[in-house]
């Protein structure tokens, strides 16, 4: 039974930032970063099954496709990538790609890489702060310039790359074409739950995201029966003895905590192990209510 705060890995990218601010002011001097990982801050510990990033972008990321499950076990992983993004700040006009124009065949596909015109073929679309995007494994994406995004993906960096925009990395053709879905997209997900405080944005067999909107100076209790990850847009919560405000996540599992808003309220990504979502995952107990009993371990780092 644990609580800690998750430790932030910084990791350069030739089309991030230098300036992370307010989700972070302690970027490294150096290349500019295009990604916060959030992790464990214990390190004897099992790889979480999911893990958060924050992206920076200054420039367009590369064309690239995840391989799913099945694909990846012919490669001798464990596991697949299907991801999701939540789109935290957008300057005007900012876009992702996700899917397709049309359906293609695998060497029409390939002619598209190896020609460039896999950027004609991809689907662009405009995003705004507070949309989410879902992009299941062997979905062909790219993510635009001038964006700050909250990424939710099963815990993986195999990535196939198509086309690099100029910048000269290594492309993977031969997975690319064989993991991707060589077509226009699935429906988006519609938030179909919504109790005030939480939002269901996905429920996916890898992981359940939530978007949940605390009101100031209330207490909650939170039933986090496996791995669960706290992402703080706005606000901050204690959680114990934990105090986590924007920018920075907690990470739980097998326990049952309090949560204490404090007075500027609590913006927050939750997350958690699909597909299933748990009904009373979270509910409010008053601020002058009894807390449940303490028998988990809080690490401090």
């Amino acid at each position: 039974m644990t609580i800690e705060r998750a430790s932030i890995q910084f990791v350069p990218k030739p089309w991030g930032s230098v300036d992370l601010r307010p989700w972070n002011e302690l970027a490294p001097a150096g290349p500019p970063i295009g990604e916060l990982w959030f992790q464990r801050s214990a390190s004897d510990v099992q790889n979480p099954m999911l893990l958060l990033k924050l992206l920076f972008t200054k420039e367009k990321l590369s064309i690239q496709v995840h391989p799913s499950d099945a694909f990846a076990y012919t490669l001798g992983l464990s596991h697949g990538k299907s991801e999701a993004w939540y789109i935290l700040s957008a300057e005007p006009g900012a876009k992702i790609a996700v899917g397709l124009k049309r359906t293609v065949t695998a060497p029409q596909l390939r002619d598209a890489i190896s020609d460039g015109s896999i950027t004609e073929l991809i689907a662009w679309w405009e995003v705004k702060k507070d949309d989410f995007v879902f992009v299941p494994a062997g979905t062909i994406h790219a993510i635009g310039a001038g964006l700050v995004i909250a990424e939710i993906q099963q815990s993986s960096d195999t990535t196939f790359r198509m086309f690099d925009f100029g910048r000269r990395r290594e492309l993977h053709v031969d997975n690319a074409v064989g993991a991707a879905i060589a077509g226009p997209a699935e429906h988006q997900p519609v938030s179909v739950i919504s109790t005030g405080a939480r939002t269901l944005l996905i429920a996916d067999p890898h992981f359940v995201c939530e978007r949940i909107i605390l009101q100031p100076d209330s207490d909650w209790q939170l039933d986090a029966r496996s791995e669960t990850w706290l992402l703080v847009l706005e606000g901050k919560a204690q959680i114990r003895s934990l105090i986590v405000s924007v920018g920075e996540a907690a990470f739980l599992d097998a326990d049952r905590a309090r949560i204490a808003i404090k007075s500027s309220g609590l913006s927050a990504l939750l997350v958690y192990g699909g597909p299933a979502q748990i009904p009373d995952l979270l509910r409010k107990i008053g601020r002058n209510h009894a807390a449940p009993p303490d028998h988990s371990t809080v690490v401090q780092h």
